[in-house]
């Protein structure tokens, strides 16, 4: 049994929708600890000024991360080593010693300056919440947070050698057992250290994450060794491929930063409804948007470095086509049953109504973008699987720029124009809650990225003319039948509203739960009544066993 189980464990997934739906289904399961995670934080602390300490505390690490890290992620690094596993075992364990031992040095060196000038500049970004005397945990767990850029880095550079391999499985299940350790940090470490507890358990996630990419990469020989012994030439390839994206990256995350400072500054528990519905807005997008950008990449970099390019467009439309179909509907129900959805998960504790009604106000906000955002991530690995940076460069600094403009824009419209503060708190149904400001923060970052997409979008079509012809049916059925849907699910709750108590966590789940499910019915009616080539697709897909697939022989050599 132990052993059948350990073959599923590293089986090769080869098929784009059979790797997709594998991802999808663990990123499910991450993605319910995480929630499980967020619940007992708003249990806990509540949108409040404590959360938004420990939120705040992440953003220096995490831009140390995506900066330095990017040099070895999976987008990078996955060309290179196929190249390199292709010529022969000895040469990739060469190359992948030689980027490690680099990396060690630059994350380690990094991490060191920032632990010493992390109150200067806690105290440029956050002002509030740097002042010792009033928060004087503040600056040292962001300062423990730093151990998590190192290990997270260490794992994804591993999780580029599983993902040559194709074991998706691995790769699917780290994220799974990250956030396991941070809610081992609530329930266990909070209780005994206070806030510091709850890095504590961040950094446990870390050591989970990493620690479950060794065993595959211990059977293929491949664990990197440390060495002084650097050739350079090979690292500078690396880093010039990686430069434009640790840019990309770097502006984005810089942009994020930038809307966390702004939120510290308004009223307290406006940095904890950020976090909150942003990461309630990455359900759909880690179950659609990575899943599929993750499942194609490996295959588009074969195609485009073996000369295939039909099959390369192929390949790209039809992860576009499914990622269409998903993101669309599950938008239009994560904006109708968003306070359906925010309650269920949230409501607890110390997060009161007023909570809810806010962090969903900004959840709809968030996830109109969805569709844009899981797009991107397809848009971006394709143009790194043609060896091309450029083009995600150029939009990401421009798509960076915007997210901050606007939002410090719409916030200052927001301010001066009463009437159109009472329409979209009408709208959005927050009348009468203070710190609605905040709204604005979802609202510029979502129409940012939906330009961004828009220009990556049409560079691809331009690089690949077609491309839009190719999507445009789907993306008119999807939308056409999402209006449809998300019409009957409002009359669902409405007529649902008089059946069960919603002021019981029962009641108001089960007013969600059915309303989301007739019109999901009436989705699905439509689309077969249109004949919809995705809906067939997919039927046709879980009618195979994904777990048994049989993998097509496999590029690399020696597996």
């Amino acid at each position: 049994m132990v052993k059948k189980a350990l073959r599923i464990f590293h089986r090769e997934i080869k098929g784009l929708h059979e790797a997709a739906y594998l991802l999808a289904f663990f990123a499910i399961l991450s993605q319910l600890i995480a929630l499980a995670r967020d619940r007992l934080l708003a249990y806990s602390f509540g949108a409040g000024g404590s959360l938004d300490l420990y939120y705040a505390a992440f953003e220096l690490p995490d831009f140390i991360f995506i900066t330095v890290a990017s040099i070895v992620s999976i987008s990078v690094l996955v060309p290179f080593l196929i190249e390199k596993l292709e010529i022969g075992k000895d040469e990739g364990k060469k190359f992948i010693d030689n980027i490690f031992s680099f990396f060690f040095i630059l994350i380690i060196g990094i991490s060191i300056i920032a632990y010493f000038l992390m109150p200067y500049l806690a105290a440029a970004i956050f002002p509030k919440f740097a002042e010792a005397s009033v928060n004087p945990d503040f600056i040292p767990m962001a300062r423990i947070l730093l151990l998590s850029p190192i290990m997270l880095g260490i794992s994804n550079f591993l999780a580029s050698i599983t993902q040559v391999y194709r074991r998706f499985l691995i790769y699917a299940i780290s994220p799974l057992l990250y956030n396991l350790g941070i809610i081992i940090g609530i329930v266990f470490f909070y209780p005994i250290f206070g806030l510091k507890g709850l890095v504590f358990g961040v950094v446990l996630g870390t050591i989970f994450h990493f620690s479950i990419q060794m065993p595959f990469v211990w059977k293929q020989g491949l664990v990197p060794r440390f060495s002084f012994k650097i050739d350079f030439a090979n690292i500078g390839k690396v880093v010039f491929l990686s430069i434009p994206r640790t840019i990309t990256l770097g502006i984005s995350q810089i942009a994020l930063i930038f809307l966390v400072s702004f939120a510290s500054r308004m009223s307290e528990g406006s940095v904890s409804v950020f976090n909150f519905s942003m990461n309630l807005q990455t359900v759909p997008l880690s179950i659609i948007g990575v899943s599929y950008s993750i499942a194609a990449f490996p295959t588009l970099s074969r195609l485009f470095s073996s000369g295939q390019k039909d099959k390369f467009l192929e390949q790209i439309i039809t992860s576009s086509r499914h990622i269409i179909f998903w993101s669309i509907p599950i938008s239009a129900l994560f904006i109708i049953l968003r306070a359906q959805i925010v309650r269920t998960i949230l409501g607890a504790g110390k997060f009161s109504w007023e909570d809810t009604r806010l962090t969903a106000a900004s959840l709809a906000l968030f996830t109109i973008s969805i569709i844009a955002q899981s797009l991107l991530l397809l848009f971006i690995r394709g143009y790194y699987a043609m060896g091309n940076t450029k083009k995600p460069l150029y939009a990401g600094l421009f798509s960076g720029a915007l997210i901050v403009l606007f939002s410090y824009g719409l916030i200052k419209i927001f301010n001066g124009f009463p009437m159109l503060q009472y329409f979209i708190e009408s709208l959005l149904r927050v009348g009468g809650i203070p710190g609605t400001v905040a709204l604005m923060l979802p609202l510029g970052y979502s129409l940012a990225l939906t330009v961004n997409c828009a220009i990556l979008a049409l560079n691809l079509h331009k690089d690949f003319p077609g491309y839009i012809k190719a999507i445009s049916a789907t993306l008119f059925q999807s939308f056409s039948a999402s209006i449809i849907m998300g019409f009957v699910s409002y009359l669902c709750l409405n007529i649902l509203d008089k059946v069960f108590n919603i002021n019981k966590l029962w009641g108001i789940f089960s007013q969600g739960l059915i309303s989301g499910l007739v019109g999901l019915l009436v989705f699905i009616l439509i689309l077969k009544l249109l004949k919809n080539r995705e809906l067939n697709e997919i039927w046709k897909t879980l009618h195979k066993k994904i777990w048994k697939a049989q993998p097509i022989a496999p590029d690399v050599p020696n597996l």
